[in-house]
C-alpha cells in the first residue's frame, strides 16, 4: 500500500530535468555545479550527472539517484577543470536506466561533446532515420540531438550547432560543452526556462534563477527563445538565432514545476501562485473555518486564498522532510498507517472543521481521493477542494511527463463527476483566464496545451509514445 506522498509524487506532473553550465577558470566548477544541481533537484530526482573539461580531457560522473547520493567530496575532486555541465533527470516508467543519465557524452575520433537537455524533441524519430551508421546506446532523444549536431555541416562545434538547431522541433533548453567552450541554446518557442548569470566575472547557465542564488551568482537575463550562445575565454557571445516563433512559455511552470523562489520572465513564481490563490478565492468563495494545502505544492496559492477570503491558513498535514525516496519497504503494520510515513495529519486542526484544501492540479484523481479520505477519517466536517489551475485534459509533448489522455481524469469526467469520485463536498478549478492573469504574462506568449488540447506545433505522437522512452 503506497503512502500519500508516494502516490502524489507518482501522479504529479514532472518536468523532464534541470540543466546547468559554468565556464570559470580558477574556480572549483565541479563543486559549484553540485550545489546548483542541488537547487534544481525538484526538476529531476531519478538521476544526476556532472561533466567537467580542463581543456584537454573531459571527465564525468553520472549515476541514478539524488544529487546528494551521486556526489561526495571525494568523487568531486576527480573532476578538475574550468567548464562544467550538469544535469538532473526525471524519466517516465521504464526509462530510468543508467545509460540514459545525462549529461550525454559524444566521443568520436577528434571530437568530444557533452549535452544536457531539458525538453522533448518531437521529431526525434525522423532525425534518427537520417543518422545513417550511428549506433545508439540510449533510448533518449538527447542522444539523437547530439548526433544531429555532430553530423551537421561545419568543422567547429559552433558551426554545427548553428546548422543543426533549426532542424530540431519541440522543446529544448540545452547546456553543452566541447573541450574548450560552453554552449547554451533554446528552442524558438521558449517552452522551458533557461537563464544566464555571472559569478566572479564568469558566466553560468541554469534552468532556474534559484540555482544562481544558491551559488552566489548574479542573474543577468534569460536566454532568449531561439538564441544560441557560446562562452569562451573572451566572454559570452550570441552566435545566432533560430528563426523566430511566437513565444510559447509553459504556463504550468508557474503552477507547479518551478521552485517558488525562482523568477520566470520577470515574475517571482511565489507571487504568481499567491495571485492564483487570490483569484481562486474570488471565483469560488465558500464558508469555511480554515484554508490548508497539501505540502508543498499548493502552499503559496493557499496563502493567497486565505489572504483574499479572510479565512485563516492552517497547516493540517505535516510533511516529514527527512524521509527521501527509498527502496526499503516498511513492515506491513507501518504500511497500513498509509500517510503517516511521510505526512502526519493533525487531528486537532481537522476534527469538526470546514476545510478548504488548495492544491496545484489534479491529474488522475487518486491522490486527492486519498487526501479527502484521510481528512474524513480525522473528523473533518466539510472538505472543499480548490485547485489553482484549470482541469488538465491533454498530455504535454514539450518536456513535461504526463500520462496518456485516457488516464487524465478531466479528459473523461465533468467537474461534478470528478468531485463525486474524489468524495469532497465541493470542487472548483481556477479558470484559464484567471491563471494567465496570475502569471502576469500576455496570453499569446504562453503554451496552454495541457489545459486546452491546442498545441503550438504539430507533434510526432509516434515518437512520443512508441519509438523512444519519453526522457530528457
Amino acid at each position: 500500500m503506497e503512502n500519500i506522498a508516494q502516490i502524489k509524487y507518482r501522479e504529479a506532473l514532472h518536468d523532464n530535468c534541470g540543466v546547468f553550465g559554468i565556464y570559470a577558470p580558477g574556480e572549483n566548477v565541479a563543486k559549484i555545479a553540485y550545489f546548483a544541481l542541488h537547487s534544481l533537484q525538484h526538476r529531476g530526482q531519478e538521476g544526476a550527472g556532472i561533466a567537467v573539461s580542463d581543456g584537454v580531457k573531459l571527465r564525468s560522473i553520472r549515476q541514478l539517484g539524488l544529487v546528494t547520493s551521486v556526489f561526495n567530496e571525494q568523487n568531486l575532486t576527480s573532476l578538475p577543470g574550468y567548464i562544467a555541465v550538469g544535469h538532473n533527470r526525471y524519466s517516465t516508467t521504464g526509462g530510468n536506466t543508467p545509460e540514459n543519465v545525462q549529461p550525454f557524452i559524444l566521443t568520436t575520433p577528434h571530437h568530444v561533446f557533452t549535452v544536457s537537455h531539458n525538453g522533448n524533441i518531437v521529431n526525434a524519430g525522423f532525425l534518427a532515420k537520417q543518422l545513417n551508421g550511428v549506433k545508439r546506446t540510449t533510448t533518449s532523444d538527447t542522444e539523437i540531438l547530439a548526433f544531429t549536431i555532430y553530423k551537421a555541416k561545419g568543422k567547429k562545434w559552433r558551426d554545427k550547432i548553428l546548422a543543426a538547431a533549426p532542424l530540431l522541433k519541440g522543446a529544448f533548453s540545452i547546456v553543452a560543452a566541447s573541450k574548450k567552450r560552453l554552449y547554451a541554446f533554446r528552442d524558438p518557442w521558449g517552452f522551458r526556462p533557461l537563464v544566464i548569470g555571472k559569478l566572479n566575472g564568469y558566466f553560468v547557465i541554469s534552468s532556474e534563477t534559484c540555482a544562481l542564488e544558491t551559488i552566489g551568482a548574479q542573474y543577468l537575463r534569460d536566454v532568449a527563445p531561439g538564441e544560441i550562445i557560446e562562452v569562451n575565454r573572451s566572454g559570452l557571445h550570441t552566435l545566432g538565432t533560430i528563426l523566430g516563433k511566437q513565444r510559447q512559455f509553459c504556463l504550468f511552470e508557474y503552477v507547479y514545476l518551478a521552485r517558488p523562489d525562482s523568477i520566470l520572465n520577470g515574475e517571482l513564481v511565489h507571487d504568481a501562485r499567491i495571485r492564483s490563490g487570490e483569484l481562486l478565492a474570488q471565483e469560488a468563495p465558500v464558508d469555511a473555518d480554515v484554508v490548508a494545502a497539501v505540502p508543498d505544492s499548493g502552499t503559496s496559492a493557499a496563502l493567497g486564498y486565505s489572504r483574499a477570503s479572510g479565512i485563516p491558513f492552517t497547516e493540517i498535514l505535516i510533511k516529514n522532510r527527512y524521509i527521501g525516496r527509498t527502496f526499503i519497504q516498511p513492515e506491513q503494520h507501518i504500511r497500513e498507517l498509509g500517510v503517516r510515513i511521510k505526512f502526519n495529519p493533525m487531528r486537532k486542526h481537522i476534527e469538526g472543521k470546514r476545510i478548504i484544501m488548495v492544491d496545484d492540479s489534479i491529474v488522475r484523481g487518486t491522490t486527492m481521493k486519498k487526501i479527502v479520505q484521510v481528512l474524513r477519517d480525522n473528523g473533518a466536517k466539510e472538505i472543499h477542494l480548490r485547485i489553482c489551475s484549470p482541469p488538465i485534459t491533454d498530455p504535454c509533448y514539450f518536456g513535461v511527463d504526463t500520462p496518456e489522455r485516457k488516464q487524465l481524469i478531466a479528459s473523461s469526467m465533468s467537474v461534478a463527476k470528478m468531485n463525486k469520485f474524489i468524495g469532497a463536498d465541493s470542487l472548483h478549478f481556477l479558470s484559464l483566464g484567471k491563471l494567465i492573469a496570475a502569471s502576469a504574462q500576455p496570453k499569446k506568449t504562453l503554451c496552454t496545451s495541457c489545459f486546452t488540447g491546442i498545441y503550438p506545433m504539430k507533434v510526432n505522437y509516434g515518437f512520443t509514445k512508441n519509438i523512444f522512452e519519453k526522457v530528457c
